[in-house]
């Protein structure tokens, strides 16, 4: 199973890990300087979601939390709403 989001297919990235030394100078400091640089991944922040499907059916799946809180993802109603019987009553 592929790190990445089944809806927006956001994957790992690459990039650098700069590893500096020194005092800023607004601190007082002569400058930081770079020490170091290696590459290194970027993960997506997934998250495991059980979701119901257009089939009505219950689906564990991996989404990013972009996606999340964007709302492009409806997630799985455990139980209906608690109803009072005059309420379920009146509805009918």
């Amino acid at each position: 199973m592929a790190r990445e989001c089944t809806i927006c297919g956001k994957g790992p990235q690459l990039g650098n890990q700069v590893t500096t030394r020194g005092k800023a100078k607004y601190l007082g400091g002569v400058g930081t300087k770079i020490t170091g640089i290696t590459r290194r991944q970027f993960k997506p922040n997934l998250q495991r979601v059980r979701i119901t499907t257009a089939a009505r059916q219950a689906k564990t799946v991996l989404v990013c939390t972009k996606c999340l809180k964007s709302g492009a993802v409806v997630k799985r109603v455990k139980a209906a709403p608690f109803r009072l019987p005059a309420q379920a009553a009146a509805a009918k």
